[in-house]
């Protein structure tokens, strides 16, 4: 799914997602590579438990998730898992995860004057707010446009404006913050007709970023209860999702190791 001198790391599979053995270097690397090939367009997602399990669970989904060219591990639960899975594949054991909302502010801080971004999700106070806060931090931040669409499902002329703002744009990064599982089933479903650069689902990232939402200390991310975090901050909205998908990843993998243990 990519230009064969670009070296791809290996992959290890998650359930049904095969997650790759990278660290953020290592993916700043290869997505400014595939930036500049600009002959089509690639999806990378930072993907957590939920994407995984609702994956494993969606076959809908999971045919979505599967025109990604890069799914990194986005939570310190499947960074264990892969770990364990390491030595038999002959690679060294990641050290972190690739958490969305870091990997996008290391691109960006990497990306100088040489690379352009495209911000799409979120209202437009956010889209502002965030545009801000970024060029503030990063002065030489290149802003190629950002995009506010509506709420609920997009009509296929919804769609095609975005597409025009994006190809007008030119834009060589486009941050795709509208959440787990849109934001996947949206790069997924139309990977063929999106102009060329390189998409990344960043989940939260922008509310993050723009001073919204509050992100857990480092010592509860790398521990991996960044879950548990997330759930007492905002429990009316998270409780049930979180609850869900983690008793989701859990059966599945039992199930799947009890399943093939024949084998």
């Amino acid at each position: 799914m990519t230009s064969p001198a670009i070296q791809l790391p290996k992959t290890c599979r998650v359930l049904t997602t095969p997650m790759a053995m990278i660290d953020y270097a290592g993916a700043v690397v290869l997505t400014q590579e595939w930036a500049k090939d600009r002959s089509r367009p690639y999806g990378v997602s930072a993907t957590n438990t939920h994407g995984i399990a609702l994956a494993r669970h969606d076959p809908q989904f999971r045919s979505c998730l599967d025109q990604f060219d890069l799914n990194c591990p986005d939570g310190m639960p499947i960074v264990w898992y892969m770990n364990w899975q390491a030595p038999a594949m002959g690679v060294e054991p990641l050290k972190d995860r690739v958490y969305g909302p870091t990997f996008m502010l290391r691109c960006l801080e990497q990306s100088g004057d040489q690379f352009s971004h495209f911000f799409l999700g979120g209202s437009e106070e956010l889209l502002a707010e965030l545009k801000s806060k970024l060029q503030m931090r990063f002065p030489q931040l290149r802003v190629a446009g950002t995009y506010s669409p509506p709420f609920g499902q997009w009509s296929p002329e919804e769609n095609e404006r975005i597409f025009e703002a994006i190809r007008a744009s030119k834009a060589d990064y486009i941050w795709v913050g509208l959440g787990c599982p849109k934001q996947e089933s949206w790069i997924g479903s139309n990977k063929d007709r999106l102009p060329p650069g390189v998409y990344v689902a960043v989940g939260a990232a922008f509310a993050f970023h723009a001073g919204r939402t509050r992100q857990a200390p480092m010592w509860v991310q790398s521990n991996g209860l960044e879950w548990a975090y997330r759930i007492l901050t905002e429990p009316r909205r998270l409780f049930k999702r979180y609850v869900t998908y983690i008793s989701l990843l859990l059966f599945y993998l039992v199930w799947d190791r009890i399943a093939r243990r024949p084998e």
